[in-house]
């Protein structure tokens, strides 16, 4: 089973990389990291290289297609390249997913509309402008495809595609593998759980960031 992961330049690390260590585990799969041409490229903020094995060409039908988000995204919704490969690759596609403003491109390639998805809270509406309906659910999925929001659902979003693949007991087995069992400090992984101190906090870290 090919596991198809995008990568492009200034993507979110753990958007690609927590599906990966959810999904590589199962048994079967063959992960592969696809993008515009072999070699490295850099993620959002610039410290991380992750590394492309494989063109878009070399991989255009995988059973599974994961798109990551990152500020990257942006530019490439007019990305033609990316977007075919987005097209051409969910017509035969078992499930098509993204994780974060990674369903921007999926939205882009036109398989979201009229579709409910979710994305990071600051990139909701941009859904919108490519036809697909915004939600604030951590994991949304419409058919084959799954969506996710900002980037740690990705780890959501993969136990919950890996139990469609497979069983519950499969998919509890793989979140024991990872002891994924969050217990956060603080309840403030959402927007509505903040205040306005907090949320002003958050935009001034982004924006150095950019």
């Amino acid at each position: 089973m090919d596991i198809g992961i995008a990568l492009f330049d200034r993507v979110t690390a753990l958007d690609a990389v927590g599906p990966y260590e959810v999904l590589q585990r199962l048994p079967g799969a063959q992960l592969k990291f696809v993008g515009h041409e072999k070699g490295e490229v850099r993620t959002d903020n610039g410290f991380l290289g992750l590394t492309v094995d494989h063109t878009f060409d070399e991989l255009p039908s995988p059973e599974i297609i994961v798109v990551p988000g990152g500020i990257g995204t942006r530019a490439l919704v007019h990305d033609q390249v990316i977007l075919d490969w987005i097209r051409g690759a969910h017509e035969t596609s078992k499930y098509t997913t993204s994780v974060c403003t990674g369903s921007l491109l999926l939205a882009a390639a036109g398989i979201l509309d009229g579709l409910d998805a979710t994305t990071h809270f600051s990139a909701r509406q941009l859904l919108t402008k490519y036809g697909a309906k915004p939600v604030e659910d951590r994991v949304v999925r419409q058919g084959k495809i799954f969506t996710a929001a900002g980037v740690s659902s990705g780890i959501d979003m993969a136990l919950e595609l890996a139990e469609q693949l497979t069983d519950s007991t499969t998919a509890k087995a793989l979140q024991l593998m990872i002891e994924y069992d969050p217990q956060p400090p603080h309840d403030a992984g959402a927007l509505h759980k903040v205040g306005p101190a907090v949320l002003a906090r958050m935009q001034e870290l982004a924006a150095l960031r950019n």
